[in-house]
């Protein structure tokens, strides 16, 4: 009887956890709508918002960098105008869940740009976002221009 009871109790948890997963997915999916608007009108450090701001806070390029400030410092310096920014869309956007506190987000970039801007670019990226009490933060970078 008692095992029967942890399994109701396990089961009633999953099914009370799947409408909390898809609102989770909408906010992390926010996020990089968020990022996309704010890099779409030049503003890095609203960009950044989508970023926790820790030394520990990861990304993976052609290089890594750790903390918030210095990728903070590498995306003002690689992108020191409106024209090396040019415009931006996430897509192909899949987000999975490791819990009420993490996720993995995958997907596609492009960036629109002029030649003077340095040309179009595009890649791919997976990212990890903790949950924090400001919201969804992303934790680790790692995307790959192709």
């Amino acid at each position: 009887m008692k095992r029967l009871l942890r399994v109701l109790i396990a089961a009633l948890a999953a099914v009370a956890f799947v409408p909390s997963l898809h609102a989770q997915t909408d906010a992390v999916k926010q996020v990089l709508t968020d990022q996309e608007t704010a890099w779409n009108r030049g503003d890095i450090v609203a960009f950044m918002k989508g970023y926790a701001d820790s030394p520990q806070t990861t990304f993976i390029g052609s290089t890594i960098e750790h903390g918030y400030r210095s990728i903070l410092e590498r995306y003002r310096k690689k992108y020191a105008t409106r024209e090396a920014m040019g415009h931006l869309e996430f897509t192909d956007l899949a987000v999975r869940m490791l819990g009420p506190e993490h996720a993995v987000v995958t997907g596609h970039f492009h960036l629109a740009r002029s030649a003077a801007g340095g040309g179009d670019a595009s890649g791919i990226f997976s990212l990890v976002f903790e949950k924090e009490a400001a919201g969804w933060k992303i934790i680790l970078d790692h995307t790959s221009a192709s």
